[in-house]
């Protein structure tokens, strides 16, 4: 009698476990959301980039073939990823030089940036990914602090390869007339 019922149990254990895999496997995967994929995509930019800054129109002090350093990284376990930008051969001063950080993090289901700029406001902006997945683009929020000087008001981050990679930074000074500018950079490491 015990050896039928420790069969019976046995039987059992491995009927019910069998049941619940089946019913997992059942399950349809969860799909990763739009704003995941895209946040994905930019922290495969994490690294070292260099390249030239085109400007339109063309900007006295920048662009124009200007050689901009931007270095990203993904950090605080994997929910952040910083930006950061200046000039290259300019020493690492950000109180003399122009050095924006941008954070890029989830919130809900949505990618969203912030931008601390350099004109001391930081706009925030919602992403949108382009159906192939390589074109990342903000659009504006809100912004907080003083637009006195102006404020960034759109960015545009698009994937060529592993080691290349462009960002379209559109800046609106006051009395809104818009500055573009676009980077080319491709990875130094």
């Amino acid at each position: 009698m015990n050896s039928l019922r420790m069969t019976l149990s046995a039987l059992l254990i491995s009927l019910s476990t069998l049941a619940f895999a089946q019913t997992d496997a059942q399950k349809p995967a969860l799909q990763e959301s739009d704003a995941q994929k895209s946040f994905d995509t930019i922290k495969s930019l994490a690294g070292s980039w260099e390249g030239p800054v085109t400007t339109i129109p063309k900007m006295e002090h920048m662009g124009n073939g200007t050689l901009t350093q931007v270095t990203m990284r993904i950090t605080s376990r994997g929910n952040a990823l910083s930006h950061e930008m200046k000039e290259a051969g300019k020493t690492d001063d950000p109180t003399r030089y122009d050095h924006p950080l941008t954070m890029f993090y989830l919130d809900s289901d949505k990618l969203l940036l912030t931008h601390y700029c350099d004109a001391g406001n930081r706009p925030r902006m919602a992403a949108r990914t382009s159906p192939d997945g390589k074109t990342v683009e903000f659009d504006f929020l809100d912004v907080s602090g003083s637009t006195q000087h102006g404020h960034m008001q759109h960015a545009v981050f698009t994937v060529i390869d592993a080691n290349h990679h462009t960002e379209e930074w559109t800046y609106m000074m006051p009395g809104d007339k818009p500055v573009h500018a676009l980077i080319d950079l491709h990875r130094t490491n």
